[in-house]
């Protein structure tokens, strides 16, 4: 386990170190790994620092909301409005891989454009351990590892958590004082709902991705699972009111984990699993039935893609 003191503190002097007197951007996304790494950049760089979220259109329903609301306190926190970029970006795109390079690249852009306006010289990221393992072993590229493009216009990128697993994140999240609603988050894949959505990334089905994954973190809180969201897999016959309807089938993933390396489906009450598809099914018409998936990792992954 992190001496989380000690780790904060050198932390913060290895940012300092790194970037010296020049201005840096960091990539916040509202999750425990890009928050802490936030906190760590905003103690050691203070004004130098433009924390930027990009509302893709990726993500969780009332995130920016909450975002500006948690961050009130960077007073140079910078909110990009992204949505239709990301989304004419993915268009036609299908292949998990493609999804997941399509959005590293567009996050970067948009860095890049930000890091112009403000003149920084520096990108901060919440890079965790199991991503960069994920990522170098071919299990699945991340868009802040291996969804990097080839060309990146930053002097160096800075990674002050790359060393550690979630749950020592959590524990420095804690030692920083981040409120509870960070530091017990869920983690968030930084593709957001995209590879919660097989095949190509649509505002319909980001729709029901994101009412679909708020029901089931809302129905399965008092369970504590490591992780717990919904994903649109793809259509099937069903039948609404008096009328054949061909609709969405959204899985529920729920698991156990201690870091995500490794993880097991959570067997969940039935009565639970009852209540999220009627909520699911009751409030997305064009939703046709709910499935459970319980595949444990291995052999299948957290996400869908």
């Amino acid at each position: 386990m992190v001496d989380t003191e000690a780790f904060i503190e050198e932390a913060v002097a290895e940012i300092e170190a790194e970037v010296g007197d020049a201005h840096a951007i960091i990539a916040l996304s509202g999750g425990v790994d890009s928050s802490v790494a936030a906190t760590l950049a905003y103690e050691a760089l203070g004004e130098n620092l433009t924390p930027v979220y990009v509302d893709t259109g990726l993500m969780r329903k009332g995130e920016t909301a909450q975002i500006r609301e948690t961050f009130a306190f960077m007073d140079s926190l910078e909110v990009v409005e992204a949505q239709e970029r990301f989304l004419d970006a993915l268009s036609g795109v299908t292949d998990p891989e493609e999804k997941r390079h399509v959005i590293g690249e567009q996050f970067i852009r948009e860095f890049e454009t930000i890091a112009k306006e403000s003149d920084a010289d520096y990108l901060v990221q919440g890079t965790i351990y199991p991503d960069r393992i994920e990522s170098e072993g071919n299990i699945k590229s991340h868009h802040n590892v291996g969804g990097l493009p080839d060309v990146v216009d930053f002097e160096g990128i800075v990674e002050p958590v790359r060393d550690l697993y979630k749950d020592e994140v959590r524990d420095v999240a804690r030692a920083l004082g981040l409120e509870e609603i960070i530091s017990e988050r869920m983690p968030f894949p930084g593709p957001g709902l995209a590879v919660r959505i097989i095949g190509e990334v649509t505002e319909e089905k980001l729709e029901v991705a994101r009412e679909a994954c708020h029901v089931v973190e809302d129905e399965v809180e008092d369970h504590e699972p490591w992780q717990a969201f919904a994903a649109v897999i793809g259509k099937a016959t069903g039948v609404k009111g008096d009328n054949r309807v061909h609709g969405w089938v959204v899985s529920v993933r729920s698991v156990e984990s201690r870091d995500g390396m490794t993880a097991r489906a959570q067997e969940l009450p039935w009565d639970t699993l009852q209540r999220i598809q009627s909520r699911i099914t009751g409030t997305l018409p064009n939703v046709a039935r709910v499935v459970y998936d319980v595949t444990h990792k291995p052999p299948a992954t957290i996400e869908y893609e």
